[in-house]
C-alpha cells in the first residue's frame, strides 16, 4: 500500500507535510478530502487505526460552525461519523496513513518526521 495523505490544500500544516514527504522522496497518494470526502466506512477505518474517536479528530471551531452538537460517547459514534462525512471540513488534518497502515494526524513536526523516517527506512521512497 502506498502512503496516503488526506489534505486541504489551503492548510499550512498539509502543505508542510507534503513538502516533507516530497523532500524525502516518499511516494504518496494525495486525497483532497474536502473535494472527495471519506465514506463513513473509510472514516471509521481511519479512526480505528488512529485509536481515536470521531470527536478526538474534530476541529472545534469548524464543528461549532457546522452546528454539530452531538454527545461525545460510544452511543453517538455513528452520528458523529455521519456528521463528519457530511461536513468534512471538521476533520483534523493532515491525516497520513503510512505504507504499513499506521495512521497519524501529522500536525506536529515530530509526528511527521516519524512517518517520513519510517517510510525512508522501509524503502518506500523514490530514491
Amino acid at each position: 500500500m502506498a502512503v496516503e495523505i488526506w489534505i486541504n490544500p489551503a492548510c499550512s500544516k498539509c502543505r508542510a507535510a507534503k513538502a516533507e514527504l516530497d523532500a524525502a522522496g516518499v511516494e504518496y497518494v494525495e486525497r483532497r478530502y474536502l473535494d472527495d470526502p471519506p465514506t463513513a466506512a473509510e472514516l471509521s477505518d481511519v479512526l480505528d487505526r488512529l485509536g481515536l474517536e470521531p470527536w478526538d479528530v474534530a476541529r472545534p471551531a469548524e464543528t461549532r460552525e457546522a452546528g454539530i452538537d452531538v454527545a461525545k460517547d460510544a452511543a453517538h459514534r455513528d452520528e458523529w461519523i455521519a456528521a463528519m462525512v457530511a461536513n468534512p471540513r471538521v476533520i483534523q488534518r493532515p491525516i497520513i496513513t503510512a505504507s504499513d497502515r499506521t495512521t497519524v494526524v501529522a500536525r506536529d513536526a515530530e509526528t511527521l518526521a516519524a512517518v517520513v523516517e519510517r517510510e525512508v527506512s522501509t524503502g518506500s521512497s523514490t530514491d
